[in-house]
Parts: C-alpha cells; structure tokens; sequence
C-alpha cells in the first residue's frame, strides 16, 4: 500500500449556475437531485450517485432540497441534456417528518441546522412531478429508499390506506430499486447514446410502467392494485410473491396491475463485486457538508458518519421489520481489507480527527460473506426462511477473521487512538463461531463503554414473528460479554435495542418482556413502537391481520391505549409510566408484580390518582353552567373532598346543583387537589 499521505478532496459539484460557469460548463449532463441537504460523503446516496456519474465523465449538478412550492428552483442549471436522477434522501421523509404516533417532528439530522421542514411529505414523489414540471420532455430516474420500498403497491401507515405504486403517483419513467450503481451507469450511457427513455425496460433493478401488449414474456404475477387494496388476503400473498423474488440467482420478473397500467419488476441488480465497492469508495468525496450551511448550523447527520467506514452491504438476517432486505438485498458484498484501511488513514490527515474512528460496520457490523455456499448457487431460501432463526442454519458460514485483520490493521495506524464499533452486531452469528477471538477483542479494543445490541423482545411468539432468535442466544451472548468484560478489566455495558407492539405481541408478551428486564437488571433508555413502513414482512402482518408464509391470523395491537400500555412496560421503572404498568398488569392479571416493577414514588402517584378519580361527576351544560353529582363513598356518604373539589369555595353544592362557570372562588384552594380538579373560568374539568 501506498504509505505517502492521501489525496484530501476539498472540491463540492455544482450546485448553482455560478459554479458551472467556474467550470466552463454551459449545460450539465444529469441534475441529480436528493432531499437530504448536500453532504458530499458516501454515506449519503446523492453523493454516491452523483460522484459516479461524475467518474463516468458526466457533468453533474447537485441539487438538494430544492423549494417545492414551484418547479423554478428545477431550472436553476438551465435544461440538462440528458435528464434527472432524484432520490427521496436517506430516511423516508415521512420516517423523517412523523413520529410512529403521527406527530409531526421539529427536528431533521439530515437538514441544515437540524430543522425540519426544508423537503416536502413524500419527497420523492413530489420532487419527480416538480423536475416533470420544469421539463415535460426529460427523462426522470427516480432512485433511493423511499421509491425502493413504494415500487409495488403498499400499505402506507399515514393514510391508512393501500395507495399504488410510486411509478404511478409520481410519473417517473423508470424507478431504480435497490442500491443503485449499476443501473445508474446503463441508464445514463444509453440516455447519452440517444436512446429514448421508454425503450429502456430491461435493465435489472428497475421498474416501468406498461401496457398489456408490452408485457414481457415471462413473468410471475401478483395480485393488483385495486385488489390488495380491497382484499387483505390477496395482499398477503401479493407480499410473499414479492419477498420471494428479490433475489439476483432464483429471482423472476414481477407483474402487478395498477389502476390502469402494469408495473414490471425487473430482476435485482448484481450487487457490486469487492472491486467495484472499493472504486465507489474511493470516489473523490469531500466527505463533509457543503459550506452554505455552515452559517445555518451546519448538517447534524454527519457527526456520526464522518469518521466511520462502511464495510459492507445487505444483510441476510432478514429480519421481518427491517426494509434492509427489499432495498439492499439479503446477500452480503464487502469492500477489501486494503480499501478500508486506506479510507481510514486518510481520516487521520483530517483537520477535524481526534484519533477515534466511530465504526467499522454497516447493516450489520460483522458481516463480511455471503450467508452460504448455497445461496450463492441456488439463491436466499425462499418462503420466509431465516439463516439465524430460530436456529442457526447448518450451511451458515460463520466467520470473523477476516473482519478482525481489518480491524487490528486499522488501530495500528499512527494517529488512531481508538476504533469503535456502533454499527450494531449480530450477536446470534457471533455465538455461533466457535473462534471466541473475536469476541475477546471485541470487548478488549472495540467498545466505546456500551454495546449496541438487537434482541427486540424476549416473548418467543413475538421473537418467532420478527424473524429473531430465541431469547437464550441473547441471554448467552449477554453472559458472555459480561464475563470478558470483567476479565479485561472494563466496566461495559449492553444497550439493547427493544421493540414494543411489534405484530405478535400481546400484552401478555410486553409484561413478560417487563419482567424479563427486570429480573436481567436492564433499565432501556431508548425504546421503539413498531413502525409500519412500506416494504416489510411486519408491515403486512399489521395492515392484514395475516402471516404472509403461512395465512394464519396474527394479533395486532392498534389502539393507542394498547401500545401505550407495551410502551410503558419497556420502561417499568419510570414512575411516570407507573399507572399504565399498574393497569397492565391488572388486565393479564399479575397483580403480584406491582412490587417489583412499580417503585413506591409511582405507586404513590397511582394512589393519588385513584383518589382524583373518585371526585364528583361534572356535567357541562350547553348554556355555560354545570350540575355536579357527587359520588358515594362505601359509607352512602360522599367521598373525601368531592363536594369541595367540584365547587368554588364556600359554596357547598347539592346533587344536582347547577353553577355558572364564571363564579370565582371565594378564596384559594386549600389543597392541589382541589386546585387540580377545578378550572373555574371555562367551566371545564382539567385532565
């Protein structure tokens, strides 16, 4: 390897009509288009595409985040030649912009200064219709995460409701699904070659929209639009035909009518060979924001990337609530040891690096092979099979030391202190090597103080419907870590990443989850209610009802009362969750662990509660006034304090006894329950 200090790349792609003309360029190839702010590093997918097609010899624009009140800020390079590649950003926008409880967000990571509201609600869509706008007749590629998962027509948790492909709602003429690389480089080279946009349906990874008359030969068929979306059994199966054909070896075409015409789904793209993830990562990135944030508060998303390498692509753990199986696919590529390495040396000669690489890693952090022999033949099993649920499957290739010749090479570097790994492991696969020296110097020289970790739940028959292992090879793993940690001499700990209200689980399941944590000695800062997005196994469990593999009937808790009480149970220990645990536990009927879970202070608050609770009824009347009728207490009497609570002082009503709202107390509450209860100017009880 070359030992001379690396290439440090300081120069960003256009992004105005400015810095085309600094170039000499009087029109541009491509305008690559992303709804994320431009950060010029390989973790965005607008830098990746646009740095390709720059090494292709094109000339490219950026243009990211645009206004979408109007399609001007689409002509602001003046008409490409060749047309536009957009893509939605890295997290879907209505990920980005909503809560799982449908809470609009402030915040944006992705956006300058952290704000939210620089990209529109399904950007994707809005931006292909904008670029259509500006120029009717230009061809438009619409790529990334969030058209990925809206290729077919999907279940959108917003709405509530199945809407039709993203191919028909935005009028893109061609949809790159996956990681796109290779049909970015064929698209592009036959657009410049001359040939018109709708004759270009054979490359692999895309979709088109066509004709009955234009359908290909061969194809396999899944229920339509208009059926799935009346018809939750015909989605069901709609699902399991499309799972089972992402494959690149076993995959077949897909067909599925829209309102009118039909999507075809081309089979996946190849993934990238090992040299060809390497030329994408040497790509001449800045690796940093562009400048014209710096004033706003620069680009939060990069923190935590911008001293972190990708290792890796895809991920065969497939599990059923993760979008990482229908976008990048479940066969895993990785870069070479001598790439990485490179990368990170180049790290210790910027300005801004303190000795500590943040991770090594990527969907799964120790991953480095495809799952087995097999499924480089023969392609991924299909019929939602797990290479590592519940078991561990025989042909698995289980091995780490590859990735521990990298990670030993890359803390050898001068100027590197320490290398992280944040990326999440997969503990299950980590188990199953029977070569522990991973795991020791995992522990020893990888861990910043805490572990990120994925059990999602400890109840088999949740764990069965997310496609986890059972709740043992965690419990193992965690001993394990535990034991090494101790014999290093370092005090470390797990972070678990937990799952509520998952499709499964019952309330039964979340008060076994709370029990199992409490009896562990885990207290989860973070936790995480199921969130429905396109494009998943689990989602289909919770629009249908079904198993997609199976048809049988899975319970789905929907009710804001029901996965708020799962919520609440994740985190037991907070005494502002104690009286939704208390009433879970009452409903399942496991009174006897009130003690355990509930501490006193929220048990006190729960008492305080009940007592609230038992204050008179208030009946608000149309005219303004109010009738209060006292509740009995076990005596026939009133209970303690209602009369007061319910009245303005000095003013002791009898059953029935109307009141005007706008009658002042007479003097000040004599305590915070009366106070609590009464609101005396609106008439209206307080929560």
């Amino acid at each position: 390897m070359d030992t001379s200090s690396p290439k440090i790349y300081t120069e960003f792609l256009p992004i105005n009509r400015a810095d085309m003309e600094a170039r000499g360029w009087d029109q541009l190839d491509f305008v690559v288009v992303g709804g994320d702010a431009y950060v010029d590093h390989p973790s965005f997918g607008t830098a990746i595409i646009s740095r390709l097609l720059e090494a292709e010899g094109y000339k490219i624009g950026v243009l990211a985040q645009p206004r979408y009140t109007d399609c001007e800020d689409f002509k602001r390079f003046g008409k490409p030649k060749y047309g536009f590649f957009i893509g939605g950003g890295n997290v879907d926008s209505m990920v980005s912009h909503y809560s799982v409880a449908k809470i609009p967000r402030a915040e944006d990571e992705y956006s300058p200064g952290g704000k939210g509201g620089a990209r529109p609600d399904r950007s994707a869509t809005v931006y292909t219709k904008l670029a259509k706008e500006a120029y009717p007749d230009l061809p438009v590629i619409l790529g990334g995460l969030e058209a990925s998962l809206r290729r077919f027509a999907h279940y959108d948790y917003w709405m509530d409701t199945v809407l039709p492909s993203i191919a028909e709602s935005s009028g893109a003429d061609i949809i790159s699904f996956g990681m796109g690389e290779h049909q970015t480089v064929e698209i592009a080279r036959r657009l410049a070659a001359g040939e018109p946009v709708e004759h270009i349906t054979d490359v692999n990874g895309t979709c088109y929209l066509t004709d009955f008359d234009h359908l290909p030969e061969r194809y396999v068929e899944c229920a339509g639009y208009k059926k799935v979306a009346s018809d939750k059994v015909a989605y069901a199966k709609a699902c399991r035909i499309q799972m089972d054909n992402q494959d690149v070896v076993s995959g077949q075409i897909i067909v599925q009518k829209q309102s009118e015409k039909y999507l075809v789904q081309n089979i996946p793209a190849k993934p990238l060979v090992r040299w060809e993830l390497d030329k994408v990562y040497a790509l001449p990135y800045t690796r940093r924001y562009h400048p014209i944030y710096e004033a706003m508060g620069g680009v939060p998303a990069i923190r935590e990337v911008q001293f972190s390498i990708i290792q890796n692509r895809g991920c065969f753990g497939g599990c059923n609530f993760c979008a990482i199986q229908l976008h990048q696919g479940r066969r895993v590529t990785s870069r070479s040891a001598d790439s990485i390495v490179e990368e990170a040396e180049r790290m210790t000669h910027e300005p801004d690096f303190k000795g500590y690489i943040h991770d090594i890693g990527g969907p799964t952090a120790n991953f480095r092979f495809p799952s087995c022999r097999e499924q480089m033949l023969r392609g991924m099993c299909n019929g939602g099979k797990h290479c590592l649920a519940p078991t561990t499957c025989s042909h698995m290739i289980v091995d780490h030391s590859d990735y521990l010749k990298i990670l030993r090479r890359v803390r050898e570097l001068p100027g590197v202190k320490k290398v992280f790994i944040r990326s999440g492991i997969r503990f299950d696969y980590l188990m199953a090597d029977p070569d522990d020296t991973f795991f020791k110097e995992l522990v020893e020289y990888h861990v910043s103080g805490q572990l990120k970790v994925a059990p999602e739940h400890c109840a088999p028959n949740t764990l069965a419907y997310m496609g986890k292992p059972p709740i043992e090879t965690f419990n193992k793993f965690k001993d394990k870590f535990y034991e090494l940690s101790k014999k290093a001499g370092k005090k470390q700990y797990l972070v678990p990443y937990l799952m509520s209200s998952h499709p499964g689980s019952t309330l039964k399941d979340a008060v076994y989850l709370a029990e199992y944590l409490y009896k562990n000695h885990m207290r989860p800062e973070q936790v995480q209610d199921f969130y429905p997005t396109p494009g998943t196994v689990s989602t289909c469990m919770f629009y249908t009802g079904l198993d997609p593999y199976t048809l049988k009937p899975v319970f789905v808790e929907k009710t804001p009362e029901g996965k708020a009480l799962q919520r609440a149970l994740l985190q037991y220990y907070e005494p502002r969750n104690a009286e939704k645990v208390v009433k879970a536990l009452k409903l399942t009927h496991r009174e006897d662990l009130i003690p355990l879970l509930v501490p006193a202070e929220g048990r006190r608050a729960v008492q305080r509660s009940a007592r609230r609770a038992e204050a008179a009824d208030v009946t608000i009347h149309n005219d303004g006034t109010y009738t209060v009728r006292p509740q009995k207490g076990h005596n026939g009497k009133p209970a303690h304090g209602q009369s007061r609570s319910a009245a303005p002082a000095g003013r002791q009503p009898s059953p029935g006894a109307r009141f005007a709202p706008h009658s002042a107390p007479a003097h000040k509450p004599k305590n915070n329950q009366q106070k609590e209860n009464t609101t005396w100017k609106t008439g209206k009880k307080k929560k």
